[in-house]
């Protein structure tokens, strides 16, 4: 499954581009530091899913994965942060994401786990 990690920080890219690749069933094509580039490269790229970081500047996660929800349909968006799941911002529930997963957790088993509970397979 192609797919497609959006972060504003350099060393999360890194590790999540590692979490990425030893998933069996899951490749890392593209990496974003902007919601505005991440919609750039969802044209080009059409990866199956999207790591999406929630606070960025300029276009912010909530916003950029809308975008691409709405855009394209069949992109499954996972919002990345490290929010509690009782204090994330507004508009991430509305926001179309598939789901959340807080950074310290993110990890192949969690990542396959969000997956297939979303009626993937890889």
């Amino acid at each position: 499954m192609p797919g497609l990690i959006v972060d504003d920080q350099a060393p999360f890219r890194r590790a999540a581009r590692a979490v990425l690749a030893a998933t069996p069933g899951f490749d890392p094509v593209g990496e974003a530091e902007s919601g505005e580039q991440a919609l750039d490269l969802v044209e080009s790229l059409a990866p199956a899913l999207v790591l999406m970081d929630i606070n960025m500047p300029g276009i912010d996660g909530i916003e950029s994965t809308r975008r691409i929800v709405g855009d394209h349909p069949g992109t499954v968006v996972f919002l990345l942060s490290t929010y509690r799941a009782d204090d994330l911002p507004e508009g991430t529930k509305s926001c179309g994401a598939a789901g959340y997963i807080h950074k310290e957790e993110f990890g192949s088993a969690v990542l396959r786990d969000l997956w297939d509970r979303h009626g993937h397979a890889a």
